[in-house]
């Protein structure tokens, strides 16, 4: 029997589970970056002593959040804890120790009690500066920026000047990514102090029994979740725009009991470009995608993943062999949760959704001030979600992954750029019984008087975001430099008044078209989503 009651073991947890977000609250108002401060891309986790994944904040990136454990112990096996003291903070962006590329920089500290180490406290935030050059055009992971290797950047809470040393000289804006990292010091500082209190208040003398209890509470939740669907084995696959050439990656989901397969075996080998997905970054968002369809409300940790199986050839482009490019490694591994609930949407079709306009787009910006200060930005742009099976798509909302839109006033203050157009696209989403969501127009116009170079990896191109169980495709995305088709993964220069427009993808439709209720056709007329023209895709 355990020793928490489910009144205790709750209370404990919420609060935790709180003290994650408080800390995440923490960062993002001291931040120095706009990625972390208006984005939100970043994660703050709680892991076990065995540096099993605990408790996170709640507006995590997913692939942060099921990646930071495996970097620990990577971490571990370079610097073991015997070798630790308090005060000590490990860091790495390693796109194959962690979240799959180097613009992430992954920090951890060991929580010390009495000598000894209770829980590791660590953050992941991504960096639009790592050196290198942001590139499509990179061929191996050596071309793509700034590997930090496993080290310590705190020892004992004293700075490693060697480590800042070599940051400071291989970024162009070395005060921002070390202020995050600064930022970060402090999180620990605080959210360490804080924990100590709630497990004197809570009287846990063992954190580690704690998370036990909750693991197995989590692990039975998932077992029967997955047991109480019908077992089964269904294959699918997608097609990725890719370069040259459209990469297909494929998928036999199984179910037995209350185990749940993933096998990858099939899928197109890696490439010499930036789109390989490292294993780290292809099984959190795989997993992420099973805890969403089976079991979202239980606490998400690493007991709710010990029923999943992976299964990801190496070499291919979901597990890719070192120094395979990985830079744009979401252009592949968002597809995975996507092709995951595809599947699952035969077996369980009311908790599924509709292909949406992911992988996420974004873009990098950058150049010199008119004062010569060199600038690095980067733009997130969502495209419409896929259809869910009681509502239609929302517009312009990210997934898997979960980053939020910086103020376009916020963008313009820093970088000599006008965004002049910033609209939803009628007709976008896919037709069905439920629409998917619209996908957005945005034109950035150079208006300083240097050139810009803007640096973009977009997908759903040429292979647009599918219905499911019946529903319609969405619109495909479009990239153009003032008016005219452009590639979809480029570096361009803009020259002064050059203007470069970035139509995202729409969501797919879920169910027949047909079968759509006649008075929200009517209303998507009358508000413009869908034209008259684009509405005679719902007559049968």
């Amino acid at each position: 029997m355990s020793d928490f009651s489910a009144l205790r073991l709750g209370s404990a947890w919420r609060r935790i589970a709180g003290l994650m977000d408080e800390a995440a609250q923490d960062f993002v108002r001291t931040s120095f970056s706009s990625v972390v401060r208006d984005n939100w891309d970043l994660a703050i986790g709680l892991m076990d002593s065995d540096g099993r994944q605990f408790a996170q904040s709640s507006r995590s990136v997913p692939s942060f959040v099921g990646t930071m454990p495996v970097t620990l112990g990577h971490m571990l096996a370079r610097i073991p804890r015997a070798r630790l003291q308090p005060g000590d903070v490990l860091i790495s962006n390693d796109g194959y120790l962690g979240t799959g590329h180097l613009n992430d920089i992954t920090t951890i500290r060991p929580v010390f009690r009495e000598g000894r180490i209770i829980a590791w406290i660590g953050g992941t935030f991504h960096s639009t500066d790592i050196g290198g050059a942001p590139s499509v055009e990179a061929r191996d992971a050596w071309e793509e920026g700034l590997t930090i290797p496993i080290a310590r950047i705190l020892k004992a809470g004293e700075e490693n000047e060697d480590v800042i040393a070599f940051l400071e000289a291989n970024l162009r804006q070395p005060a921002e990514t070390l202020g995050d990292i600064r930022a970060l010091f402090a999180v620990y500082e605080q959210a360490e102090k804080r924990l100590f209190r709630i497990l004197a208040e809570e009287g846990i003398g063992d954190l580690d029994a704690l998370a036990g209890e909750i693991f197995a509470r989590s692990e039975r939740s998932m077992r029967a979740a997955i047991a109480a669907a019908p077992d089964g084995e269904v294959t699918d696959e997608v097609t990725a725009d890719g370069f040259e050439h459209p990469v297909t990656i494929r998928l036999r989901l199984a179910i037995a009991g209350d185990a749940l397969t993933l096998d990858f075996t099939g899928t197109d080998p890696q490439i010499a470009r930036p789109v390989n997905s490292p294993l780290n970054f292809s099984r959190a968002y795989s997993n992420y995608a099973v805890k969403c369809a089976f079991d979202p409300e239980t606490p998400n940790n690493d007991g709710c993943f010990r029923p999943i199986r992976l299964i990801a050839p190496e070499g291919s482009i979901v597990n890719p062999r070192r120094p395979a490019p990985v830079w744009g490694r979401h252009l592949t591994g968002h597809y995975l949760p996507i092709l995951v609930l595809a599947a699952l949407g035969r077996l369980i079709p009311d908790r599924v959704i509709a292909e949406g306009g992911s992988p996420l787009w974004n873009c990098y910006f950058t150049g010199e001030q008119a004062d010569g200060r060199r600038y690095v930005r980067m733009f997130f742009m969502n495209g419409g979600h896929g259809a869910l099976p009681m509502r239609d798509g929302p517009a312009c909302l990210s997934f898997p992954s979960n980053v939020a839109t910086q103020p376009v006033e916020q963008f313009e203050n820093a970088v000599p750029m006008l965004i002049t157009e910033k609209e939803l696209i009628p007709d976008s989403g896919g037709a069905g019984r439920f629409r998917g969501g619209l996908s957005q127009r945005l034109t950035f116009e150079a208006t300083g008087p240097k050139p810009v170079t803007v640096t973009y990896r977009h997908e759903r191109v040429r292979h647009p975001p599918r219905g499911i169980l019946g529903g319609l495709a969405g619109r495909g995305g479009r990239d153009l430099l003032n008016g005219a088709q452009v590639a979809s993964k480029a570096r361009l220069v803009l020259a002064p008044g050059d203007a470069i427009t970035f139509e995202t993808p729409g969501g797919g439709g879920l169910g027949p078209a047909g079968e759509r209720d006649a008075a929200s056709l009517a209303r998507d007329i009358a508000e413009g989503y869908v034209t008259p023209t684009g509405a005679k895709a719902y007559r049968p």
